[in-house]
């Protein structure tokens, strides 16, 4: 049986990145990627999406807790927060030629043209 293929868009987005939300319930936010699930094409983004967690107490007399943690979001609904022009841009990219090594790839703003990294 074959699974179920899903296009990776783990080259557009990168931990670090400031994103904005573009779609669902926290739709206009604005965040820093916290971790990225590449596999699933999810990103886990600070401030957004936050889910909460009950935990049991373990020992007696142990109070039980309450953790907010921010739950992982599909990147299809993030856009990328141009560092230049701080705008929502779609990401273009680009191979640089490095004197007699091989060409790197790097990541460029939609609008305002500019190296990102």
């Amino acid at each position: 049986m074959k699974k179920n293929l899903i296009p990776v868009l783990s080259g557009k987005l990168k931990t670090g990145d400031r994103v904005k939300v573009i779609a669902g319930k926290d739709n206009g936010k604005k965040g820093k990627i916290l971790q990225v699930f590449a596999d699933r094409n999810r990103a886990s983004v600070e401030g957004i999406n936050l889910a909460i967690k009950y935990l049991k107490p373990r020992k007696q007399g142990e109070k039980g807790q309450k953790i907010e943690f921010p739950a992982p979001i599909n990147m299809s609904n993030l856009m990328l927060l141009c560092p230049r022009c701080n705008k929502a841009v779609r990401i273009r990219s680009k191979f640089l030629d490095t004197a007699g090594k091989k060409a790197k790839k790097v990541r460029i703003c939609g609008k305002c043209k500019e190296l990102i990294d």
